[in-house]
């Protein structure tokens, strides 16, 4: 098929995450049977949304390959298209091409290592992919931890998962906030804090980690301090990202291409490019 063309689907559910309304996690349907067949993807890939008359746009695929009839994704208004697509109803039609670019490697490198998982505010979505395939496969994977964090309370994603992840016994799950607030009996501090608390064995383990930049950048220390190498943290990463195929040269840093060679990456890679990245 032609790779620019879009598959049609219907907006099947809407629901807001966060207490000021500008996240939204979407269920969509594709109306075509051959095309959900398919559509298989791999945690950690993307997609193109795109709305008639307002564009397209890159957003990372919250669902697992095991939850099967739809697509989750999770997006947060902060332009034209995004706010459109937060506007329209249940019901409504978009296009989604995809799955593109390279997930984490979930039945390659990682499969039978312990597996922390740490992220920042809105960067969870396609963790909780990876999450959820982990714990549908769960005899092929070690030890599990989750460490997450947002600002406030009303920042956090998923919390009706969190809470039926957090009963469970055979994953790790640690949520905090930036500060204190009222009713909060969770842990309070940044990302990068808790993890260097939670202090996550590197033996036979690797960290998948996605987040704004800087919670990256100050993740790493604690991280390294107990043992963890460059090659044993996974990262998911965006970069202005366009036509998603690697064609049009919008997101090129250096000598490869997030959109086709990424978001994942390991840290070995990043570091190998421009210190702009």
């Amino acid at each position: 098929m032609n790779p620019y063309l879009p598959y049609s689907a219907r907006i099947n559910d809407a629901v807001v995450e966060t207490e000021d309304g500008n996240i939204k996690t979407f269920r969509l349907v594709l109306e075509n049977e051959e095309e959900r067949r398919k559509f298989r993807q791999t945690p950690g890939q993307f997609a193109m949304l795109s709305l008639a008359g307002k564009g397209e746009i890159p957003i990372g695929i919250a669902s697992s390959p095991t939850e099967e009839g739809y697509l989750m994704f999770t997006v947060n208004k902060a332009g034209l298209v995004t706010t459109a697509l937060h506007q329209m109803p249940v019901g409504a039609r978009i296009g989604v091409r995809g799955p593109l670019g390279n997930g984490f490697p979930i039945n390659t490198e990682i499969k039978g290592k312990n597996i922390v998982i740490i992220a920042g505010g809105f960067a969870f979505t396609t963790l909780r992919a990876t999450l959820i395939y982990i714990l549908a496969n769960r005899a092929d994977y070690g030890k599990v931890t989750v460490i997450y964090g947002a600002r406030t309370p009303g920042m956090l994603l998923y919390k009706d998962e969190f809470k039926e992840w957090e009963k469970r016994d055979d994953v790790d799950v640690h949520v905090t906030i930036d500060q204190e607030a009222p009713d909060w009996t969770g842990l309070v501090g940044f990302v990068p804090t808790v993890a260097g608390e939670v202090g996550p064995s590197p033996e036979n383990s690797v960290a998948l980690i996605c987040g704004p930049p800087i919670m990256i950048r100050f993740t790493m220390p604690p991280l390294e301090k107990i043992g963890w190498t460059d090659d044993q943290v996974y990262l998911s990463l965006e970069n202005r990202m366009k036509c998603g195929l690697g064609v049009c040269g919008h997101c090129n840093v250096g000598p490869i291409y997030p959109c086709k060679d990424g978001p994942v990456f390991t840290r070995t890679q990043v570091k190998s490019l421009p210190l702009e990245y």
